[in-house]
């Protein structure tokens, strides 16, 4: 039998690296996207020899629209079980301060890839009556009116996070019935290279593993989550944040202004 194909991008290290080594142990043959050719080639062999997966090395940069065209290409042409849209970076900044090309990026790494990808790989999903689509996110998301000095200047990379949450809950919607699972994963603070490449030392921070992370979102889309947050036990703040989100739509219903504003 044809084992299940995965796509994963920014495989090269952190929380994607976890995703394609949980997928091939579990059976799944791979192709992984990043920039950096030698760490997706060592990856490869390691899978290879460890799960006898097939792992096909494409080298991406998503910061480029020809990089996210030759993944969604890549995507289209494939009849993949499952599509991880991981890549990122976070680009820490005063938005005032934000270098424009850097602010250019993070929309095409977390916003236009993302889109452009998981078009392209779901058509054939529906077809089949199956598929999954994980959209690596981040808690930061939710926090457009945190204040605390702890928390990074944020506005692109929290912006674009949110954007991720609500494309993933909509899409979830209209695929419903599909047999095609969506999920947007929420981590938090992680143990991974990822802050360090930021220029912030998180040393001392309790922070959960990459592994931990890719294994609670595989269970979670297994359980039908749209939203994930591995760390978080009591899930019913999300749901609060749903219901939050139907009440200020329907008390915003009024074909006047409010009084406040006449």
């Amino acid at each position: 039998m044809s084992r299940p194909l995965a796509l994963v991008t920014g495989a090269s290290a952190g929380i994607g690296q976890s995703f394609a080594q949980e997928l091939a142990a579990s059976g799944h043959d791979l192709v992984v996207v990043a920039r950096r050719r030698d760490r997706l080639e060592a990856l490869a062999a390691r899978l290879g020899a460890e799960h006898q997966a097939k792992v096909e090395v494409l080298v991406a940069d998503l910061a480029s629209p020809a990089g996210v065209d030759a993944v969604a290409v890549r995507a289209a042409a494939g009849a993949f079980d499952l599509v991880v849209n991981n890549a990122g970076f976070g680009g820490y900044r005063r938005f005032v301060e934000l270098d424009p090309k850097v602010a250019d990026d993070l929309l095409s790494i977390h916003i236009r890839a993302v889109v452009q990808v998981t078009r392209a790989a779901l058509p054939a999903m529906v077809a089949r009556k199956q598929g999954g689509v994980i959209n690596i996110a981040s808690l930061l998301a939710f926090s457009g009116a945190v204040t605390e000095a702890f928390f990074p200047a944020r506005a692109v990379y929290a912006g674009a996070k949110s954007f991720l949450v609500t494309f993933t809950q909509i899409l979830a919607h209209e695929l419903a019935g599909t047999g095609v699972r969506v999920q947007v994963c929420l981590p938090g603070v992680v143990a991974t290279e990822f802050h360090q490449l930021q220029g912030r030392d998180l040393g001392n921070v309790p922070r959960m593993g990459a592994d931990d992370v890719a294994r609670a979102s595989l269970a979670g889309l297994r359980l039908g989550e749209v939203l994930c947050a591995p760390g978080m036990e009591d899930a019913s703040p999300l749901q609060k944040i749903a219901e939050a989100e139907r009440a200020a739509l329907a008390a915003a219903r009024a074909t006047a202004p409010a009084s406040r504003y006449r």
